[in-house]
């Protein structure tokens, strides 16, 4: 099953190793480098399934982009993986609070990442 992700990441490293990771299990990755160009991306791609975003970024942070995406109708209900550095509590529950459906910290396992994604996209 070919699955639409929107990964969004500023860390152009972390981007790659995402679209290695995802591409070769046949989901189709769209990548974004900042909050902002995460929604600008969200407009112009195929709908995604799931969403995976990190946190700290410049422009507009991982909080700020999962309330912009579940202030859109139309991606109320898309799975938010956030895939960041953090493990705080706090943090996790701020991620929560914003509407983020999962954490998983870095560095990531590609296996339970994938099995995250499959998760979550059913």
């Amino acid at each position: 099953m070919s699955l639409n992700i929107l990964a969004v990441d500023d860390s152009k490293t972390m981007r790659d190793l995402l679209h290695a990771a995802l591409a070769p299990q046949g989901f189709d990755v769209s990548l974004a480098e900042d909050g902002v160009h995460g929604l600008e991306t969200l407009k112009e791609m195929t709908p995604p399934d799931v969403i995976i975003t990190d946190i700290n970024m410049p422009k507009l942070d991982g909080f700020g982009f999962i309330e912009g995406v579940r202030e859109q109708q139309n991606y109320r209900g898309t799975p938010i993986l956030v895939l960041t550095t953090e493990s705080a509590p706090e943090l996790k529950m701020r991620a929560r609070d914003a509407g983020a459906t999962g954490w998983i910290v870095k560095p990531f396992d590609k296996d339970k990442l994938i099995a995250a994604i499959r998760r979550v996209a059913n």
